[in-house]
């Protein structure tokens, strides 16, 4: 069965490096509590990690 990630910005933007927002904006988060689905994988598992502060992360089983 493939894991999928459940991402839910927590934290704003507002006031963060570029580096942070453009990660949030390539994992498709643009508004505060906004949930999105990802399959998991080594490259959304390293932009979740520079952006761990502001996420919170659940893991989906299907």
């Amino acid at each position: 069965m493939a894991t999928k990630l459940a991402i839910t910005l927590k934290r704003s933007m507002i006031g963060r490096p570029e580096v942070q927002r453009v990660t949030l904006r390539t994992l498709g988060l643009r508004k505060r509590e906004q949930t999105v689905l990802h399959q998991d994988s080594p490259a959304i598992r390293g932009m979740i990690n520079q952006v761990k502060h502001l996420v919170e992360v659940k893991e989906i089983n299907e």
